[in-house]
């Protein structure tokens, strides 16, 4: 019988890393999904997508609860790790800040979705919101500081600041064809003196 010790067989590495990868391509094909048609998006939909069976969504995520949460902390991690991939590419520090700006408004989306499905006051919602922040108040303080290092950026906006404005006004773009947020966050941009 393996102990703790023990090193890991190969092919239950591999099991495992397939597993890892299958459930990663789960949560994108729902990430698309849920940005497309909402978190009510059928199942089915979902495993068309990923070209799996529904059998095997259930499998990973028992309720759509599950899979809703798990699609969540995906896309914190995914707008998370894009400010490192942004600040190590060819792009300036702005430019970077600008693209990252919009993928965290891509990610709302499927945010404020969130909100319908868990109660606000449930123990999921205020560790997502945690997770949320200590997840990306410091990628957007990495973007923020290199603009600012490099002279692109004049404002001095905290990135919890800026990132509660760009939610609160992603908020109101929901169900109302006669607004559109990415206009706004166009001028908060331009308001730190950004250019694209």
């Amino acid at each position: 019988m393996p102990t703790d010790d023990a090193p890991t067989p190969p092919a239950t590495r591999r099991r495992r890393t397939d597993a890892q990868r299958n459930e990663q391509a789960l949560l994108a094909a729902a990430a698309r999904v849920f940005a497309a048609s909402g978190v009510n998006a059928p199942i089915r939909e979902i495993a068309a997508d990923a070209g799996v069976g529904v059998g095997t969504i259930y499998r990973h995520f028992p309720t759509r609860a599950d899979l809703v949460v798990a699609v969540y902390r995906y896309q914190v991690d995914e707008c998370a790790e894009l400010s490192t991939r942004l600040l190590a590419g060819p792009a300036s520090p702005a430019a970077a800040l600008h693209q990252w700006v919009w993928a965290f408004v891509d990610f709302l989306v499927t945010k404020h979705g969130l909100a319908d499905l868990l109660r606000p006051d449930s123990h999921n919602m205020s560790a997502l919101h945690d997770y949320f922040l200590d997840r990306l108040v410091p990628a957007c303080t990495a973007l923020l500081d290199a603009a600012r290092s490099a002279g692109e950026v004049q404002a001095d906006i905290a990135a919890f600041e800026f990132l509660r404005g760009i939610g609160n006004l992603c908020i109101g773009g929901t169900g109302d064809a006669r607004y559109d947020p990415r206009h706004l966050v166009d001028l908060v941009l331009l308001g730190l003196g950004t250019d694209r």
